[in-house]
């Protein structure tokens, strides 16, 4: 059985170090421009080469993000910056714009490069036609069924990419499917109703008869939110279909999130290598990742187009655990230095999340760094913790909400 490799979102340093120590084959991460994430906090030219160097020391390979839709305006900037990173040894670069992707030909023709979702392949064909251009990893389009996936598989040489968690934007792969929900009319198929262009207006429940505009700023709208996107159980199909990658998305969330999925699909990828036919799903796999911050979670188009609770637009954030504390180094004396990022206090009763899916409890007792016991700690103070046997920097601390 063929293993795919897992890979993580890297939305800055301290993330792709998280990533590496959880379980990751491979991160993806972006520079401060020409990525899709540029509202993370992203990495400078120096953070990728010290981030590449700490991820190859662990065999952990690193994809740098160059898939944006550059203006004509763009281009001195993008081939400025490509130049910039072009000594880098990065593992591959994500494109999904023909012209960076002839752009990267000319100024880092050294690099591999993968094709990004944004670049909406479908069908066997598209991808068929992007590895006639050099082009070594599809990302595979979110709107594609389990067979779909498949059969591209069977008829291309390229390897394939799958999303397998994380949050969904309304419109997939930079297609709309407001027509859809809302008029029964499929967009991709030429039938858009174009709802994104009627009127809105929003009634806080307390105060009938108030409405109240939908504005945007230049960030967008706010109110459209599909549920999170979920594969944990299905990864024996998945596999078998011949994906070689499972994406995870998240660069602009935080370290909790990417240790806690990280470890859970890494758990259930190494039980699946172990134990072959014998596999079978552990239902606390879902109950870890439901202890994150969700919307609920779907298969997506995974095995047919979603219907009625398969997709949720107006969906709330689960949430039943609190991120705590990130563990920064061990103390002579067997404590550990501990970086606060939510209030502890005294008495508390914390978790230590480890790699392996290791959860151990113990209550909470702390110190300055001078060592002056603490009733309470705050976020962004480093405090002075005894922590349980086994513990390792990079591990996380939560608590129950």
């Amino acid at each position: 059985m063929q293993i795919p490799e897992l890979l993580a979102p890297a939305g800055n340093l301290e993330k792709l170090k998280i990533a590496v120590h959880y379980g990751a084959d491979a991160v993806y991460l972006g520079g401060k421009a020409f990525g899709l994430r540029n509202l993370a906090d992203n990495f400078t030219t120096e953070e990728m080469a010290v981030g590449i160097a700490h991820a190859h020391r662990h065999g952990v390979k690193v994809y740098l993000t160059v898939n944006s839709y550059p203006a004509n305006e763009d281009l001195p900037a993008l081939e400025a910056f490509l130049a910039g990173i072009a000594p880098l040894p990065f593992d591959a670069l994500i494109a999904a714009d023909p012209g960076v992707i002839q752009l990267l030909g000319d100024i880092a023709p050294q690099h591999t490069i993968h094709l990004s979702t944004q670049a909406n392949s479908i069908n066997w064909r598209s991808v068929r036609f992007w590895e006639g251009q050099g082009i070594k990893r599809i990302n595979l389009a979110r709107e594609m069924s389990l067979a779909a996936v498949a059969e591209t598989a069977r008829q291309t040489s390229v390897e394939h990419e799958l999303f397998a968690h994380g949050a969904m934007c309304i419109s997939y792969s930079g297609r709309c499917l407001l027509s859809s929900v809302m008029s029964g009319r499929n967009a991709n198929k030429g039938e858009c109703s174009h709802p994104c262009r009627w009127g809105y207006s929003l009634v806080e429940e307390t105060r009938p008869g108030e409405y109240f505009p939908v504005m945007e700023d230049e960030s967008g709208t706010f109110i459209f939110n599909s549920k999170d996107l979920c594969l944990i159980e299905h990864l024996p199909e998945i596999i078998t279909s011949g994906v070689a990658s499972l994406k995870i998305e998240g660069r602009m969330k935080g370290i909790y999130y990417v240790a806690a999925v990280i470890r859970t699909y890494r758990a259930a990828l190494d039980a699946l290598k172990r134990e072959g036919s014998d596999y079978r799903f552990r239902p606390e796999w879902l109950e870890e990742l439901c202890k994150i911050s969700h919307r609920g979670y779907t298969t997506g188009f995974l095995f047919g187009q979603p219907e009625d609770v398969g997709q949720e637009y107006h969906s709330d954030y689960l949430r039943s655990h609190l991120f705590v504390g990130v563990v920064e180094a061990m103390n002579p004396d067997g404590t550990f230095m501990v970086a606060v990022r939510n209030k502890i206090s005294k008495g508390d009763t914390v978790e230590l999340m480890g790699p392996g899916m290791r959860n151990d409890s113990f209550t909470a007792a702390m110190t300055d760094e001078n060592g002056t016991p603490l009733a309470t700690a705050n976020p962004n103070q480093r405090v002075k913790m005894l922590l349980p046997e086994g513990a390792a920097v990079n591990d996380l601390l939560r608590i129950s909400r």
